[in-house]
């Protein structure tokens, strides 16, 4: 069982991404997308809440994409979390019920607390060191062999 929707994992894997590819130059939804295999048209609404809550930097054009709005050392993998759920319809309502209210609610809202706080000690900069040593990064930098 997985504390974090998918939406919210993602979220947290194109923050790293960005903070480990955009080096000097914004990464593409398009590019973020094809590293994570899904379509881009599922990380677009992910990507603009991460923007509107000053987490990523939106650069339009042609050489457009996707920057960190701050250093990677000072955003949370909780404010990106919150940030995305933010981009899901919340459409299905708590039932009405009195042990839902009076029991259930309490304990999950207690457990979601010690949950976002073990979130907030985890920085993308700690994220992108530990996919660095572990390898986890992909080499994007074309290399051209002049030999003749």
């Amino acid at each position: 069982m997985s504390l974090l929707s998918r939406k919210g994992i993602f979220a947290i894997a194109a923050v790293v991404d960005v903070a480990l590819y955009a080096r000097g130059r914004p990464v593409s939804a398009k590019a973020l997308a094809a590293r994570h295999h899904l379509p881009p048209r599922h990380l677009e609404p992910v990507l603009q809440a991460l923007v509107r809550e000053g987490i990523l930097k939106g650069i339009r054009g042609p050489r457009g994409g996707y920057e960190l709005a701050r250093e990677r050392r000072r955003i949370s993998a909780e404010e990106v979390v919150r940030a995305a759920e933010q981009a899901e319809d919340e459409t299905a309502q708590m039932p009405a019920s009195p042990l839902v209210a009076a029991v259930v609610a309490p304990a999950v809202a207690e457990a979601e607390r010690a949950f976002s706080a073990a979130l907030a000690r985890i920085s993308i900069e700690d994220l992108a060191r530990r996919a660095e040593a572990d390898g986890a990064v992909q080499n994007t930098e074309t290399s051209v062999d002049y030999i003749i």
